[in-house]
């Protein structure tokens, strides 16, 4: 059998760069099973309480200081950081449903538009999460937090601001759904993110932004 000079050059590229031909890629695991996993085996050693308040999203809950923020109440902080909507609504059956909480608040959307994400499909993804929730525990209160306003990220402004109406939108359409936007009392009487909100990252929040969280949400706590 004869093999033209270009086949073995480009066979001989492939080994050089460290391939082989019977290589058959794999796609990458996933980055949040290891951290769902922990939150199941924790609920099996300690099952929380059933009627708590539970918190999931990305770091910004991740972040969060419930117990200091919210010392009369139970909640459960289900954050992973760098999740997206599309995540939340991938394990409202693992990690929310089984808590059976009065209230779920959930934060989550600034990661989906910065990565590219359409406005619209936030919206489409916080609808998956609703449903599911509500198909099982149509009694739960679920409060969303409008994206938020971060300084490192105010070039993306615009499209934040259609998803958090989209969003405020969708929560219109059905019981037992509460839109809390946080956008307004996030900016300076210039219009512009208070910068002194944010830690040096201008992407999260310090403490003085999660008191203004934490007086927009408590009302809405079980």
């Amino acid at each position: 059998m004869k093999i033209c000079r270009t086949t073995v050059a480009s066979i001989l590229l492939l080994v050089m760069a460290g391939y082989s031909i019977a290589d058959d890629p794999k796609p990458p695991a996933n980055p949040w099973e290891a951290t769902i996993q922990k939150f199941e085996e924790s609920d099996r050693e300690q099952p929380p309480p059933a009627g708590a308040n539970l918190f999931i999203g990305s770091s910004s809950v991740r972040m969060w200081k419930l117990m200091s923020g919210f010392p009369n109440q139970v909640c459960i902080n289900r954050g992973f950081g760098g999740s997206q909507m599309g995540d939340a609504a991938k394990y409202v059956e693992r990690i929310v449903i089984p808590c059976k909480p009065k209230v779920v608040v959930l934060y989550s959307g600034d990661n989906d538009i910065a990565s590219g994400k359409t406005p619209e499909v936030v919206r489409d993804a916080y609808k998956s999460f609703r449903d599911q929730l509500h198909k099982q525990l149509p009694e739960t209160k679920l409060v969303l937090i409008s994206i938020k306003p971060s300084p490192s990220r105010w070039k993306l402004r615009e499209k934040a601001l259609e998803a958090n109406r989209l969003l405020r939108e969708e929560t219109t359409q059905g019981p037992n759904q509460t839109f809390v936007d946080v956008w307004p009392a996030m900016l300076s009487a210039d219009g512009l993110p208070r910068e002194e909100l944010f830690v040096k990252d201008q992407l999260h929040m310090n403490e003085a932004g999660y008191q203004i969280w934490n007086g927009l949400i408590e009302k809405h706590l079980q």
